[in-house]
């Protein structure tokens, strides 16, 4: 259990992990370079490309057309053709609101989107291929919205030419639905979200199951059930793909995996995490925040348990929503209030190979167990930054020189500066997944108070937080990580010299007047602090006045 889940244990009623969204690359390995794209077309050919010419490759386009829209006639399944910017998911789920379906194809969505369009050149004279180039240029997209026993909604969306590339699209939390749904354990769901559980350890159980590295066979086996028979069979039959020898590899592309915690009150939660966002936002310099204002108040308490026969439930939010998110690159953190009671957090993987763990299908489980440790870091961190600690004696240390291996590092003056910047910077990239560089450690402080930092002064700064272990660096990498107690300690530094001591010696020079119109319970403890910090400098004879 992460640290903010273990804080706020007593608060909650039960907290399950899933694997959300899953996007899969389907691609025929053979058919990505020119000498692989001429050998499969010779298998298909009688072993001769004479045919392979540029006419030909559009009228493969087109077939896949024609063949999709007279079989889709034929069943009344609605294919529709969008236009730019419309958002093709919002149609499928309007039209599963409206519409009742089976196993199978269900909704067929064209748009024109980049591809991959082989173009062949030609000798005039001999007629032999003088080239045979790769382009990239804007084609239609099939997007096949399949309903699966299994897998519930999943999408397939297809190009129309040759070698057929395709993305899978799936949800973890279709699955367990599904799969939870047939062990008759109750839910109420709101999107991809579980806002009520009737038996929050079995559904845990259940959608940790994703995170086992069979999914990755598991996600094979539904893939291939479909794309050959519902989507490639348009572009080539089923004797011609056994003719051809094509058959689609499959490269993890996108993946969110997300934890998520349901309190037993959600104005409870609601508090909680306006609270946590107020007090974090400053420190992990989020920009802006996002917030959906609903129509109902949360309530305190949980509704009664779901029945098996429930377990259909859809909701629609009514509830305030307030988003936090952070990006780092390719990898996005994110933080959002869910339904009455599901407070949740997502690890976001804009593209794997920024993981450096490998893409292929059978690395899935790899890229979910380093998605599970950014989201343990992730509300670890952020607890860390909302809740400081100073230990005994730290004021007293941190001054004194230390030692990094056989080196005498100086001490950090907490009253410079320049050292309170470097904290505030440590403190904003303290959640980074992967830690952060001497570069963007000089970035962040640029950022924070548009003096000039630079790269050696970051370097050497970092050096002395290292020797009080502030700052580790794993390895002989070239990346810094802040540990929990470390962030704590920062935190508290920050904020005990920027929150406490100055406004507090600044307001003891000021006379008490009437108070301000809004006036706050921080505002109440700073007018109390002063009162106390009068009196006790007028005991010590400090002069409050010049």
């Amino acid at each position: 259990m992460d640290e903010f889940s273990a804080r706020h244990a007593d608060l909650l009623t039960g907290s399950y992990d899933c694997v959300d969204r899953i996007v899969l690359n389907a691609y025929y390995p053979l058919g990505h370079n020119p000498g692989g794209f001429r050998t499969w077309w010779r298998r298909w050919h009688d072993d001769g490309d004479d045919s392979l010419d540029d006419a030909h490759l559009m009228r493969l386009a087109g077939r896949f057309a024609r063949r999709v829209r007279g079989w889709a006639r034929v069943h009344g399944v609605p294919v529709i053709d969008c236009a730019a910017g419309e958002r093709k998911h919002r149609i499928a789920e309007d039209y599963l609101r409206d519409h009742t379906v089976g196993v199978g194809v269900f909704l067929i969505l064209v748009a024109r989107a980049p591809a991959r369009v082989w173009k062949v050149q030609r000798s005039n004279r001999s007629g032999r291929i003088q080239n045979l180039e790769k382009t990239r240029q804007f084609v239609n997209h099939y997007s096949f919205h399949i309903m699966d026993p299994t897998w519930g909604h999943l999408t397939i969306k297809m190009s129309g030419h040759p070698p057929f590339a395709a993305q899978v699209i799936l949800n973890g939390h279709e699955y367990v639905a599904c799969t939870a749904h047939a062990a008759e354990v109750g839910f109420a769901k709101e999107g991809n979200c579980f806002t009520r559980i009737g038996d929050p350890e079995r559904l845990a159980q259940i959608a940790d199951t994703l995170s086992l590295p069979g999914t990755a066979g598991r996600l094979g086996q539904v893939i291939d059930a479909w794309i050959y028979t519902a989507c490639l069979c348009f572009g080539l039959d089923l004797a011609e793909q056994q003719a051809s020898g094509f058959r689609y590899a499959y490269s993890v592309y996108q993946v969110e995996y997300s934890r998520n915690l349901i309190f037993d009150s959600g104005r409870t939660m609601e508090r909680l995490f306006d609270s946590i966002v107020d007090r974090t936002r400053s420190r992990l310099d989020l920009p802006t925040l996002r917030t959906l204002f609903g129509i109902g108040a949360r309530p305190r308490r949980a509704a009664p348990d779901l029945s098996p026969q429930q377990a259909v439930m859809i909701e629609k939010p009514r509830w305030n929503l307030t988003i936090f998110k952070i990006h780092f690159g390719l990898l996005t953190l994110k933080g959002y209030t869910k339904g009455e009671h599901v407070l949740r957090f997502e690890a976001i993987v804009h593209n794997t190979r920024t993981l450096h763990t490998g893409r292929t299908l059978n690395k899935f489980g790899a890229i979910v167990a380093r998605l599970t440790g950014m989201v343990d870091r992730f509300t670890s961190m952020l607890d860390c930054v909302d809740v400081a600690f100073l230990p005994d004696g730290i004021l007293d240390q941190l001054p004194q020189p230390s030692q990094i291996g056989a080196v005498r590092v100086g001490g950090l003056d907490t009253n410079k500066p320049r050292t309170r910047a470097a904290m505030a910077g440590m403190t904003a990239l303290a959640i980074a997944p992967d830690g952060f560089t001497v570069a963007e450690l000089a970035t962040q402080v640029r950022s924070l108070t548009g003096t000039d930092y630079t790269i050696r002064q970051a370097a050497y700064d970092l050096r002395k937080f290292r020797g009080k272990q502030l700052v580790v660096k794993p390895g002989r990498g070239h990346r810094y990580l802040v540990p929990a107690d470390a962030a704590r300690t920062i935190t508290g530094l920050v904020g005990l010299r920027d929150h406490v001591i100055a406004p507090v010696l600044a307001g003891v020079r000021k006379p008490i007047g009437r108070p301000p119109s809004t006036y706050t319970r921080i505002d109440r403890d700073y007018d109390t602090i002063r009162a106390g910090i009068r009196t006790l400098l007028n005991d010590l004879r400090i002069e409050t006045a010049a």
